[in-house]
């Protein structure tokens, strides 16, 4: 049985074969989306397939879908999931914080983790070891960081991530560099160091754009996996076939 995976964000989508759990496709487009499944509907014989997306709005995907595919999820707020929502504010939720901790809770099961999404805003989710979801935080990613200084003040620049980094800048730009990365390691690390206080059993996972870029930075031990969110949703997409 082959499912289809489709995480469709504000300016590409992420598409995956898999087969129960092992990848056989994977890609990532910025052009036509349904150009990209027309081919690959043409090429492989498709059980089942789930989408999310961060558009609030119907993007047609499912009807495409449904002609060729007999069994379709567009990800909702009544999507049945394997862990238990405890958040309460479910409607306003992210779909890939959900398959974020979907995805961790079934590559850790039993077993505490941390989610941290490094991307254009940094989210903490946090599933304990008996699939409770509780919630996470939100702060500003890194690129928002660096824009932030340089969009509401008068004479800071716009610092590229690469570059010197000191522990204590010795210029405008290395202090910017070093304030703004130093400070999200530091964060990082801090509320990792926090959980593990009260779940000395922590599993951590980072993922989204910014992971190989941070990961060696920080001092925790985590694992970085950049397709957690899929995995996530091809776990909710095998737990649905089984309802």
């Amino acid at each position: 049985m082959i499912n289809l995976i489709i995480d469709q964000g504000n300016t590409s989508a992420k598409i995956a074969l898999y087969e129960q759990d092992a990848e056989v496709y994977a890609t990532e487009t910025k052009d036509d989306l349904f150009a990209v499944l027309t081919l690959l509907l043409g090429k492989y014989s498709i059980n089942q397939a789930i989408c999310s997306s961060v558009a609030d709005e119907n993007t047609g995907i499912d009807t495409f879908l449904n002609r060729y595919i007999k069994k379709t999820i567009v990800l909702n707020r009544n999507t049945p999931l394997p862990v238990r929502l405890l958040y309460k504010t479910p409607e306003t939720l992210g779909y890939d914080r959900l398959a974020g901790v979907v995805g961790a809770n079934f590559l850790q099961p039993d077993t505490p983790c941390l989610v941290i999404d490094a991307g254009t805003a940094i989210t903490y989710d946090f599933v304990d070891a008996e699939g409770n979801y509780f919630g996470g935080n939100i702060s500003p990613g890194l690129q928002m960081r660096f824009n932030a200084l340089n969009t509401y003040t008068a004479r800071l620049p716009l610092v590229k991530k690469e570059g010197d980094l000191p522990y204590l800048g010795v210029s405008t730009e290395t202090a910017i560099r070093s304030g703004v990365i130093l400070g999200l390691v530091a964060e990082i690390d801090g509320y990792i160091s926090g959980l593990k206080e009260k779940y000395p059993g922590l599993f951590v996972f980072l993922t989204g754009g910014d992971t190989f870029f941070l990961v060696e930075k920080l001092k925790n031990v985590i694992f970085a996996d950049t397709k957690l969110l899929i995995k996530g949703l091809n776990r909710i997409l095998n737990y649905n076939a089984d309802l």
